[in-house]
């Protein structure tokens, strides 16, 4: 593996909250995947409702990932953001992480912001990728 992800005992256990605290990466290739949103092939928003973006914008980041040859496992790091984030938007994001990553997610940051680029975003989420 080119990355290890941890959590210190010396810190909370966060990963019922969908993140890991350590994402190391000695000698990395890392890949930047940016901000992907719930968008069809023609940049869209597909769904108004937020678990349905939450679905598209991690299913594009796939897709973005398999461009590269890589795949949710080489994913070190996510940034989140949620727009008027409340436990019933972070319950859909985490029940979408633990499917992807189960017991070991990345190393991420959730941002609560007022708006995101296009009107109809709800949630949007970048990543770093490190190559094996």
């Amino acid at each position: 593996m080119a990355h290890r992800l941890g959590n210190p005992a010396t810190l909370h256990d966060p990963v019922g909250y969908g993140y890991s605290h350590i994402a190391a990466a000695p000698a990395a290739d890392l890949v930047f995947v940016a901000g992907q949103y719930a968008s069809d092939t023609e940049g869209h928003v597909v769904s108004e409702d937020f678990a349905a973006q939450v679905e598209q914008a991690f299913a594009n980041v796939g897709r973005a990932l398999a461009s590269e040859g890589l795949g949710f496992a080489d994913v070190a790091v996510l940034r989140t953001y949620i727009v008027d984030h409340d436990e019933a938007k972070l319950a859909a994001l985490l029940t979408v992480i633990a499917r992807i990553w189960g017991e070991t997610p990345p190393a991420q940051t959730l941002l609560g912001v007022a708006a995101l680029a296009l009107p109809d975003m709800l949630f949007e989420v970048d990543a770093v990728a490190v190559r094996p």
